[in-house]
């Protein structure tokens, strides 16, 4: 078993702790697992890219070549574009559809949606909206994950695992709501 994933987003969306909240998944299924990331101007609305590999056998190197991404998991439209080189003629591209606008001449929407939905195996969601819906709209990127998870290659058990890892300090509510935004982001997943 091996996949590839980019991650990307913009500061603030959650990119590095949907990396975590996958890292310990794949421990909890003994697998090899390497992460590289770019964290840009984050905290001021930037680019942020994680390449996560994990895989059965050992891995020997933590950078995603051009067109091998098996999944592309974007918290921001724009940026699923900018990693669309990265994807695998199979792979699968996940999406948010709520843009950050953070740059005056951002692309129209419709533009983004039409070459994200020109590749094969594309998911356009409202993650922000199922989050609410979830009642925690800062949980979108647990949404984006849930989406994502039946690409991922790991059980829902073992990212459920990572939630209560990653969380579990904040508190059994916040870890509560995570699991929501999990199952509710799972039921968008192909």
């Amino acid at each position: 078993m091996k996949t590839d994933i980019i991650l990307a987003g913009v500061g603030g969306q959650g990119i590095l702790t949907i990396a975590s909240v996958i890292g310990y998944a794949s421990l909890e299924e003994k697998m090899y697992v390497k992460q590289s990331e770019v964290h840009g101007m984050s905290q001021r609305g930037g680019a942020v890219e994680s390449h996560l590999r994990i895989s059965s056998q050992p891995i020997a190197s933590v950078l995603i070549p051009h067109g091998s991404a098996d999944l592309i998991l974007s918290a921001e439209p724009m940026e699923a574009l900018r990693y669309l080189p990265f994807l695998s003629p199979d792979g699968w591209i996940i999406t948010n559809a709520v843009p950050f606008l953070n740059i005056p001449d951002y692309p129209s929407l419709e533009q983004i949606e039409k070459e994200v939905k020109k590749m094969e195996n594309s998911l356009w969601l409202d993650a922000e909206q199922v989050a609410r819906d979830c009642g925690s709209p800062r949980s979108s990127n647990i949404v984006m994950l849930g989406a994502a998870s039946g690409q991922i290659g790991l059980n829902l058990s073992s990212l459920q695992k990572g939630i209560v890892a990653v969380f579990g300090k904040k508190g059994r509510d916040i870890v509560e709501v995570n699991l929501r935004a999990l199952e509710a982001g799972r039921s968008f997943s192909r």
